[in-house]
């Protein structure tokens, strides 16, 4: 029966599982206040380190599972990630103690990044060119529902039986999605296309990948761009609350604004094969940096204050053009990498997150409490990696041969 899943089905799968990633953060953002009063602080440790340490926990799940999902197939790979998240989740849940919910969060981190990595594998393994940026559009419309209503959603959930359902509904969404991947989903790596795993191997095409100058400069620019989103969910509560006095019903301005990424998703599906997923992404590098300078001269005209209905419009333009990116520069950094698809996508995965995390660092420093670090981060992240773009389209697309 596996091998009879529609194309529909297999989007819906890979969204949910790409979701998962999603949801185990913003879902429990709400909740961290109330962590705090339940199980107490644990100097140096403190609430945000529920977000850090699953981020760090991905970042170093990605550079294992990726791997593996070479080596033992794309399948067994996304199964052991959930039973990895599953374990934390328990952890989390009936944790007594902040360092307990955090060691179970970060044991989330390392697990989500099994199915995160290896859809993206499953995807580079079954689709080329611009059939897989419209693929992976598919599944950002679907995907992007998650942003716009876990907050709302677990804010309720939370605020009627506390901060530890949010831990069973993670566990229950795992176990669906590993029941459905079993039953439904059939793998994607021939035995004959596996890489021993082994270090001096991943060592060796880690090296062929990263010294791809194409794959290479696209992961600064996807990095770039995450890390304008990034800035965005660094500064956004903060600008809300300080600038316009919206606390309550952030959550409604949070789920408007995805609504950008999700339109420019499924129009990007739609006529990323007419147009081709560089011609869409140079669109979108460009109008994310013209939102970027025309909103930091408006917020220049207004001393930083823009009223709120000029900030929603530059808002949901910015997310557009992120939106047409998301699709296309994932499967235009994955288009070379046939035979090392899974380390691929975690190199990309980890290398990207990396450059976002010091991006929003480095530009957040400078809020002020104004629309300003914003426009003006949108503005350099459209600029700089439209610049990388285009040096890496014009790079050799050969497919890396794997050592073996």
């Amino acid at each position: 029966m596996t091998s009879f899943i529609s194309f529909r089905e297999r989007i819906a799968l890979y969204a949910m599982l790409t979701s998962l990633t999603s949801i185990s953060i913003d879902a429990l953002l709400p909740g961290l206040r109330q962590i705090g009063e339940d199980v107490g602080d644990a100097p140096p440790l403190s609430t945000h380190h529920v977000i850090s340490l699953f981020i760090l926990g991905m970042a170093l799940g990605e550079l294992l599972l990726g791997p593996l999902s070479d080596a033992m197939g794309r399948k067994k790979t996304l199964v052991l990630g959930l039973g990895i998240y599953v374990a934390g989740t328990i952890t989390a849940m009936l944790a007594g103690s902040l360092e307990m919910v955090i060691f179970g969060r970060f044991l989330q981190g390392v697990g989500v990044s099994g199915p995160k990595i290896s859809t993206r594998a499953m995807i580079r393994d079954q689709f080329k060119g611009d059939a897989m940026a419209r693929v992976m559009s598919l599944m950002f419309t679907l995907f992007i529902l998650v942003p716009m209503l876990a907050p709302a959603l677990a804010q309720g959930l939370i605020s009627f039986a506390g901060w530890r359902s949010v831990f069973g509904v993670y566990l229950a969404m795992a176990a669906f999605l590993g029941i459905w991947l079993m039953v439904r989903q059939p793998e994607t790596l021939p035995a004959d296309k596996r890489i021993s795993f082994r270090p001096k191997l991943l060592l060796l095409n880690g090296r062929r990948i990263l010294s791809k100058r194409r794959v290479a400069l696209l992961i600064f620019a996807t990095g770039i761009v995450f890390g304008a989103q990034l800035l965005y969910l660094s500064t956004a509560a903060g600008l809300f609350f300080d600038a316009y006095g919206i606390k309550e019903t952030f959550p409604l301005y949070f789920a408007m604004l995805a609504t950008g990424v999700g339109l420019a998703s499924f129009i990007n599906a739609k006529l990323v094969q007419r147009f081709g997923m560089d011609a869409m992404a140079r669109a979108a590098f460009v109008g994310l940096a013209s939102t970027g300078f025309l909103m930091l001269l408006a917020a220049m005209l207004w001393d930083g204050g823009l009223p709120l209905a000029a900030l929603m419009v530059f808002l949901f333009l910015a997310f557009f053009a992120i939106g047409i990116l998301f699709g296309n520069l994932n499967a235009m950094a994955m288009r070379p990498l046939g035979e090392v698809a899974g380390l691929g996508a975690s190199l990309i995965a980890s290398g990207s997150s990396l450059i976002a995390a010091l991006f929003a660092i480095g530009i957040g420093h400078f809020y002020d409490g104004t629309t300003m670090n914003l426009a003006a981060g949108f503005f350099i992240a459209g600029v700089s990696s439209l610049v990388l773009a285009e040096l890496a389209v014009k790079a050799d697309t050969a497919p890396v041969e794997a050592v073996r």
